[in-house]
């Protein structure tokens, strides 16, 4: 089994949860908003395609990936949006089968990644198993907006400990950028997983550290709720800032909800 493996069956099986809540929807159901502007589910879904998409031209097409790239450079703000508009005009079940044949064909290729080859990204390069827990990360994010139009509470699992993790390790880029200097000591992290047993990060002697549900700490630096809505706890004021502005998905600082 390869580096990327265990993960990439969490994103499977994470599409296929989501999968299921949008399976039944007719094209109403399709059209209802989500908590982000302007964004129905067939936009999410959109969203989710374009970039599984997206991230398997990388793996199979560097020259063409390259291209996508130049093209973001015109409008690096809005080209991620604009490609979820065009994607959602789709009928439903056209969007639903590309999303399935485009996700299986980006676990497939996950999964023969190299070990030690870095994948061209809009950001920094990167391995195969971060590829697959960023779109982890997304894909339960977005899964989350429309499980909350529709009205139902997602049980969580134990693949939030990939999300968390990122969420961790990405403390120092919410920092840089909100055009903060990152803490240079070390946070504790300890999360209550949903079984009960308890995910850690950093030094046990840490003076800055943060507590709580690890579904709630994934809802935060995926910024799906705000502060006021979670049962996480900083203690230490460099802990209780990077709450303010926590986000585990790259680009420039998020709306938050």
């Amino acid at each position: 089994m390869v580096p990327a493996d265990p993960i990439v069956d969490d994103l499977r099986d994470e599409s296929d949860a989501l999968d299921a809540l949008v399976a039944p929807l007719d094209p109403t159901g399709w059209a209802q908003p989500t908590p982000a502007p302007g964004w129905t589910i067939a936009h999410q879904i959109g969203h989710l395609l374009w970039t599984d998409r997206t991230s398997l031209t990388s793996i199979t097409d560097e020259t063409a990936f390259r291209d996508v790239l130049a093209a973001s450079w015109a409008d690096p703000l809005g080209f991620v949006d604009k490609a979820a508009e065009e994607v959602a005009l789709s009928a439903p079940d056209e969007l639903l089968a590309q999303w399935r044949q485009t996700r299986t064909a980006l676990h497939t290729a996950l999964r023969g990644v190299t070990e030690g080859r870095k994948l061209l990204w809009f950001g920094p390069p990167m391995r195969a198993a971060s590829m697959a827990t960023a779109r982890l990360m997304e894909t339960w994010a977005h899964g989350l907006d429309v499980a909350d139009a529709l009205g139902t509470v997602p049980q969580p699992t134990s693949r939030l400990k990939s999300i968390a993790h990122l969420g961790v390790r990405t403390r120092d880029f919410a920092f840089s950028v909100h055009q903060l200097t990152p803490p240079t000591e070390p946070f504790h992290v300890d999360l209550t997983a949903p079984d009960g047993t308890h995910w850690t990060w950093g030094p046990e002697d840490a003076t800055q550290r943060v507590t709580g549900s690890a579904m709630d700490f994934c809802c935060l630096v995926t910024q799906r709720r705000n502060r006021a809505q979670i049962d996480v706890v900083a203690h230490g004021a460099d802990a209780a800032r990077w709450l303010e502005i926590a986000q585990a998905f790259a680009g420039p600082p998020g709306m938050g909800r």
